[in-house]
């Protein structure tokens, strides 16, 4: 070759173009689906141009630091369009999403599962699939941001969240709720990504509804455009002019499902199946797109790459603003966002403990809660409490907690109004974001409404602690609709939950104590309405809570009998057991707060409390469900078979026979 004749493989490339970095994510999303023959193609193809002008353009993040504590947050509230998070993962670098994950798509042990998994995947902000969960795990997400940002500063808390969500997540009723929330609190920093494409499963949305969603969020105070979903000048104008805005932001995005099929986009068909070979290779035509499947070529994939390193000079300036921040002030910053808890912090809680042994109050375990409370919240300046509102009634609120509004972050309790949806999701996203340990309040009864968020809290591990009082009958005259009858067994059925059913104020102390160590895992406190004497009457400078389960009365002599109880059951126990030992039964008695702590315990102590060679009663003020593992199939089960009743509550335990008497009766039945 002639020296000055240019060469052609040293020629200067062509810059990839926005379609050619939007056609990357459509060409892995519908490759990936059709190798596992399963998933939801449809959504990323037609959320592809949206989400390159975002991520290109605005996402503030770093691959090669995942866990960047001021990196945007990016939720996909839909989550069935998992491929679009995968395909950006790979694509942008990071170290855990190789190609070779995407090729494993809904396989087992692959890191690209149906839908996206917190704590599974690097770059995963949470776990989603419930439709509209996501979008309120953002609005906590956004509320954490500015929370801390009142708390450290700008220089070192100044992040967006970001929300993709589809006309799914919109028609679920928590979505409703969240945005009502974020629009009250003015969350700016907020924006929703709303994939407008007319489709759901059954068909066109036309079938079910006729709502305008901008009306809707504009309602709800929220700044609202709606633009051509394919038009990247369209899309990049309405994010930047959301970057200024005062008030949290909907950008409704019109797009075509499955944009680029040719005989499937528009339609349902694109939704939740594989295209089929003859559909790809249209679509892959209609592209544009001549790489065969899973490849992707160089030039392009090194345009993303920098993409996903474009934040890396960011991250170095953010490190080194943090590291300027007055000792005491990182070393706080830091321990919070790393969910590591104070030196010390339980000493207050011991302390209280003694109190209460010393005082023997009788209180109901909703007020020795925020009795606990009160000493907790200024040792774990982390907390951040609230109630669906039923502060007064939850006792949720300490004298030196002051609220969250719209003109002050700074504060640690949120009224979260009548929104016990929102309200449970909201703590799943206030504790992924870091920096923030939530609880939050409601009648147990109403744990129904919760249940969603709480599975999710459960299933990715995050230690939102759920405060649920009115636990029982002893609720009294408000009736059946209020009074839980089902609920404890219902969420002992939640793995990794631990639900606490205290039978004291000591108790109570102990339960949080517990709960607020448990980083990794929920709790549900059931409280009651009523007030309960004080049963832990001597000084333990363990946590005997702890333990799930232990001997809180021995017998006196050889026990004959073993009587189980938990919360205000306990009081029931007690008395039965003096009565008992007055017949020459003897029976100790067994505190059970909770199940699931319980059953972690060894086999022999499990044996040694329970009691072998005795007959055992469960007494709870709830229906059997469960308590079949501890007694047997000779044991007793003293408690609801069916729901309650209006009337006073020490009226409704003698009507339910769910009384000391009953237990004896029962006891001299079994034994004669």
């Amino acid at each position: 070759m002639n020296p000055t004749t240019p060469d052609p493989s040293q020629a200067p490339q062509t810059a990839p173009s926005h379609r050619d970095l939007a056609n990357t994510i459509r060409a892995l999303a519908m490759d990936a689906v059709e190798n596992a023959q399963s998933g939801h193609p449809g959504m990323p193809m037609g959320m592809a141009d949206v989400a390159t002008v975002l991520v290109r353009h605005f996402l503030k993040f770093d691959a090669a630091a995942p866990d960047w504590p001021d990196r945007d947050r990016l939720v996909l509230s839909a989550g069935h369009g998992s491929m679009l998070l995968y395909a950006l993962l790979h694509l942008t670098g990071y170290a855990d999403m190789p190609i070779e994950e995407l090729e494993r798509f809904r396989q087992l042990g692959s890191r690209t599962p149906g839908h996206p998994e917190y704590g599974h995947t690097k770059g995963i902000e949470t776990t989603t699939g419930p439709l509209g969960q996501g979008l309120a795990n953002a609005v906590g997400m956004a509320i954490a941001e500015r929370h801390l940002a009142a708390r450290f500063g700008d220089d070192v808390v100044d992040h967006r969240t970001y929300v993709l969500a589809g006309d799914g997540c919109l028609m679920e009723g928590i979505s409703h709720e969240a945005i009502s929330l974020a629009g009250h609190l003015r969350l700016r920093k907020l924006v929703v990504l709303f994939d407008d494409n007319g489709i759901s499963i059954d068909g066109p949305t036309s079938l079910t509804v006729s709502d305008d969603p901008l009306q809707r969020f504009a309602a709800a105070g929220w700044a609202t455009t709606r633009v051509d979903g394919h038009d990247p000048d369209a899309i990049f104008q309405a994010i930047t002019e959301a970057q200024t805005s005062e008030t949290p932001s909907l950008i409704a995005c019109r797009t075509t499902i499955g944009y680029g099929a040719p005989t499937k986009a528009g339609t349902s068909a694109t939704h939740g199946a594989a295209l089929g070979a003859d559909e790809i290779a249209g679509t892959r035509k209609a592209l544009g797109w001549d790489a065969d499947p899973f490849v992707v070529p160089e030039r392009i994939q090194s345009a993303w790459r920098e993409i996903g390193a474009r934040g890396a000079e960011t991250r170095k300036a953010w490190e080194a603003r943090r590291d300027h921040l007055a000792a005491p002030a990182r070393e706080e910053f830091t321990r919070v966002l790393e969910k590591r808890l104070p030196q010390g912090w339980q000493d207050a809680l011991a302390r209280l403990k003694k109190t209460f042994i010393a005082e023997a109050p009788t209180l109901a375990t909703r007020k020795a809660s925020e009795k606990a409370l009160e000493v907790l919240v200024p040792a774990l300046p982390e907390l951040v409490g609230g109630s669906a509102d039923l502060t007064g009634s939850n006792n949720t609120k300490t004298p030196g907690q002051r609220p969250i509004t719209h003109d002050d972050y700074g504060g640690n309790y949120l009224y979260y109004g009548v929104r016990e949806h929102a309200m449970a999701a909201a703590m799943n996203g206030l504790c992924l974001h870091g920096g923030a340990l939530p609880y939050g309040g409601t009648f147990l009864v109403f744990t129904d409404y919760c249940r969603p968020a709480i599975r999710l809290s459960a299933l990715m591990g995050q230690g939102v602690i759920y405060v649920m009082t009115h636990d029982s009958i002893g609720v009294g005259e408000d009736g059946p609709t209020h009074q839980p009858v089902e609920h404890l067994a219902a969420l002992r059925a939640i793995p990794n939950l631990c639900v606490f059913r205290p039978a004291d104020a000591v108790e109570t102390a102990e339960c949080w104590e517990q709960a607020i160590a448990m980083r990794d895992r929920p709790s549900v406190l059931a409280l009651t309405r009523q007030g309960l004497a004080l049963v832990r009457t001597k000084d333990a400078p363990e946590n005997l809570s702890a333990k799930g389960g232990y001997v809180l009365a021995p017998s006196e002599g050889d026990a004959k009998v073993t009587l189980i109880a938990t919360g205000s059951e306990i009081a029931i126990a007690l008395a039965a057991r003096e009565a008992l030992a007055k017949e020459g039964l003897p029976a100790r008695v067994v505190s059970m707060p909770c199940w699931e702590l319980f059953d972690a315990q060894n086999a022999a102590y499990r044996e040694e409390v329970l009691g072998s060679n005795t007959l055992r009663v469960g007494i709870e003020a709830a229906i059997s469900m469960g308590w079949e593992r501890y007694l047997g199939l000779d044991g007793i089960f003293i408690g609801m078979t069916g729901f309650g009743a209006s009337a006073p509550g020490k009226t409704l335990y003698q009507h339910f026979n769910i009384t000391p008497e009953a237990v004896v009766d029962a006891v001299r039945r079994r034994l004669a």
